[in-house]
């Protein structure tokens, strides 16, 4: 709803905040939540996932109930194959022989995820020195059930930058970081913190690429980063006696 009392629903291209939780229709089985709720990964982030609506940031036929909907509102949208993660493709099944993994220090069990030329797979049987793998998405085939909270929606320029950044780095405190928003240029400065995350160069450049596509008008984004001088210690300081007076005469 807007300050004037007007209700306002989604479009495509609005930033929205949701908290759901995603169940196996047939199963039951929690496989996704946004509050931890039955959710098997104990890192995965309990907090509300960010949304550009109609880019497809979430299976298909959720991404098309969350266009028209308020803030606030609670849907329950149920999800099949054809407009979630596709039908199972007897094709994506393969036979690969165990020493292709055991020589690499993997002993393969069933239900494993496995990694075979860079793409992910589930292992399905092992035996007779032969290993099934699935390349199919763990999901594939699979109906789903969503119950989604829409919790807000982003409005200003900032706000929707920070949230293009918190998806990419997460780890980076929001509170530290420096923005400034120019009607064509955006530029971040970094907590010093954050200077030698793992992938930051990556992330940096994605950062960049959401910024540019989802924020109109914008055509260039910067990244600083200050290193600032340590302070000396107090150890230091009260260590260093005044300078000895030179008497002058020869030695």
């Amino acid at each position: 709803m807007s300050r004037w009392g007007i209700v306002v629903a989604t479009k495509k291209g609005d930033f929205i905040l949701v908290n759901y939780v995603c169940r196996v229709k047939e199963t039951g089985e929690i496989v996704e939540s946004t509050m931890g709720e039955g959710h098997p990964h104990e890192e995965h982030p309990h907090e509300p996932l960010l949304v550009v609506v109609g880019e497809g940031w979430v299976p298909k036929g959720l991404d098309e109930a969350l266009e028209g909907v308020e803030v606030g509102q609670r849907l329950e949208v149920e999800v099949p194959p054809s407009k979630g993660f596709g039908e199972r493709d007897l094709s994506k099944v393969r036979l690969l022989p165990l020493r292709r993994f055991t020589r690499e220090g993997v002993n393969p069990t069933p239900g494993m995820q496995v990694e075979v030329n860079g793409r992910p797979a589930i292992v399905r049987s092992v035996g007779a020195g032969r290993v099934q793998v699935d390349f199919n998405h763990p999901l594939a085939g699979k109906t789903l059930l969503y119950e989604v909270t829409v919790e807000k929606a982003l409005r200003t320029r900032a706000e929707k930058v920070k949230a293009l950044i918190h998806r990419r780095l997460p780890s980076v405190d929001l509170e530290k970081l420096g923005l400034k928003i120019t009607p064509k240029e955006v530029a971040v400065e970094l907590p010093e913190e954050s200077f030698f995350l793992e992938g930051l160069q990556l992330a940096k450049r994605q950062i960049s690429s959401d910024i540019q596509k989802y924020i109109p008008g914008i055509v260039e984004t910067s990244f600083i980063e200050r290193f600032k001088a340590a302070e000396a210690s107090s150890e230091q300081s009260q260590g260093q006696g005044s300078p000895r007076e030179d008497s002058g005469s020869s030695p």
